[in-house]
């Protein structure tokens, strides 16, 4: 079965880099005249195509569940903050696919080093970040981030940072919770649980349904960040173990509370 899969996902990964090539040269040459918006969706694009390619290559399918939970593509002023549980590369690609608006990553800026895929990244108004710079790192994000939303637009934060293992929980960190109460933007907390099918750190694709579930959006105002923070982990992980309860069972010889 493993070789299966590892020829699936072989096929799927030679497949990306077939169709990112031509997409990011056109992105770059139609990124001289065109609007942001335009160039964000024709990224969004490749990133539907990379998704249509992961259900009919490898059989990684999805569901989601609380769409009504966002503003519609008509609102276009209603501005929102997702915060989303971050096991794989797959939501990073799955999201504008799935959202109905442009969204704004905040993201490391090592990203845009990435031949083709980092070059056509770096054409959208997105806001890219030096980790090693904290304070710095902040202000950026504060700054792009009051304009972006200030326009109604919507910024997509992972709280954790960086991608967790399944079954498990990185930091959260209180980044997103002050940008959303800096700006007065409500936050959507989500739950994901693409690791199901991709692993962080691994190519290798197993078929399987992904859930995403969208939370209600949390009003900022009178709160306090790391209070913020708590909340938004705390449906998140709840929300994680009912749509991945598996990955969150004790082990068969763990001993019970006396």
């Amino acid at each position: 079965m493993k070789l299966i899969w590892g020829l699936r996902s072989a096929l799927f990964v030679l497949f990306l880099a077939v169709t990112v090539v031509p997409w990011a040269l056109v992105v770059l040459v139609f990124s001289l005249f065109a609007t942001s918006t335009a160039i964000y969706w024709l990224c969004a694009g490749w990133l539907r195509v990379a998704i249509w390619g992961a259900r009919v290559i490898c059989g990684v399918r999805h569901r989601v569940t609380g769409m009504d939970r966002v503003p519609s593509a008509a609102d276009g002023r209603a501005a929102v903050l997702l915060a989303p549980k971050h096991q794989s590369t797959w939501e990073t690609f799955a999201f504008p696919s799935i959202m109905p608006h442009p969204l704004a990553y905040v993201f490391k800026r090592e990203l845009l080093y990435v031949p083709f895929f980092g070059w056509a990244m770096s054409r959208m108004d997105m806001i890219h970040i030096d980790r090693s710079k904290r304070n710095e790192a902040w202000n950026k994000v504060a700054a792009q981030g009051k304009r972006i939303m200030g326009q109604g637009g919507w910024v997509i934060m992972f709280p954790e940072g960086t991608r967790a293992p399944r079954g498990g929980k990185g930091t959260y960190k209180s980044g997103a919770a002050r940008l959303a109460i800096a700006t007065g933007t409500p936050i959507v907390p989500i739950a994901v649980n693409s690791a199901i099918c991709w692993p962080r750190k691994s190519w290798l694709l197993r078929p399987g349904v992904i859930d995403v579930v969208i939370g209600h959006p949390i009003p900022v105002e009178g709160r306090q960040p790391e209070e913020l923070t708590r909340e938004v982990e705390a449906w998140i992980e709840a929300e994680m173990r009912r749509i991945d309860p598996s990955a969150y069972a004790e082990p068969s010889g763990a001993a019970q509370p006396s």
